[in-house]
């Protein structure tokens, strides 16, 4: 886009939203890239953009707080410090030309820092809003942590030359809260040696198509806070 792009704005007289996507660059396992969580994120924005009809989709912030993958070749991170000040003073600029600020990190180790940063930008008067991939309990989805069924299948939908089915194999499959605090103590290798959290077994690009699609329909309903059933 150019620069008068970017103020074009579906909405008569008003300001368009910039979607962020917060992606990572960590290890997802033996079979899935290190761009994963950008990758994820980058197209959640896009579709959730084209939804919103009044939003435009900045770059993908690549780096996130993955220090808890450090263990593992090609991680890189920022840290969480480093992560807040960026989304506070990337949102402060973006505010001289958009009315909202969406935030969407495809890396669930992003929530906190990004959850504070928000926290700090609405108290100064912006208008932000935060979210990370969830589906509840009702949607009937398998979801686990990482690298596992849910990651590999949206990526099969997104990105499958990426995907190494051929290398795909469980890690730890229990609950993420069975496992927490020993992977923020010691990190996810002393926890998983592969670096799996989840069960890539069963994935498939059709399941995959179905996270998609519902995570970019609950994810415009909170946007536009209402109901989901409404849409």
């Amino acid at each position: 886009m150019t620069w008068p792009e970017t103020t074009r704005s579906a909405v008569t007289g008003g300001r368009p939203t910039l979607v962020v996507p917060l992606g990572a660059t960590e290890q997802h396992g033996p079979h899935l890239p290190l761009a994963t969580d950008t990758l994820i994120a980058r197209a959640w924005a896009g579709a959730v953009a084209d939804r919103l009809g009044d939003a435009v989709v900045a770059p993908a912030l690549a780096f996130g707080s993955s220090g808890e993958h450090q263990g593992f070749a090609g991680t890189l991170s920022i840290g969480w410090p480093a992560l807040r000040l960026v989304v506070v003073e990337l949102a402060r600029s973006a505010a001289a030309t958009f009315g909202r600020l969406v935030l969407l990190s495809g890396h669930a180790g992003n929530l906190h820092p990004m959850a504070e940063a928000a926290e700090q930008l609405r108290h100064e008067g912006h208008d932000v809003v935060d979210l990370v991939p969830t589906w509840p309990a009702a949607s009937g989805f398998t979801v686990d942590a990482h690298a596992g069924r849910t990651e590999t299948s949206l990526m099969l939908h997104l990105h499958p030359d990426l995907v190494r089915l051929d290398l795909a194999e469980p890690g730890r499959t229990e609950s993420l809260d069975q496992l927490i605090d020993q992977l923020m103590d010691e990190g996810v290798l002393a926890v998983a040696a592969n670096g799996v959290l989840g069960d890539p077994t069963g994935a498939s690009a059709d399941e995959g198509r179905r996270l998609f699609d519902d995570l970019v329909i609950r994810t415009v309903a909170a946007i536009e806070g209402r109901p989901v059933d409404g849409r």
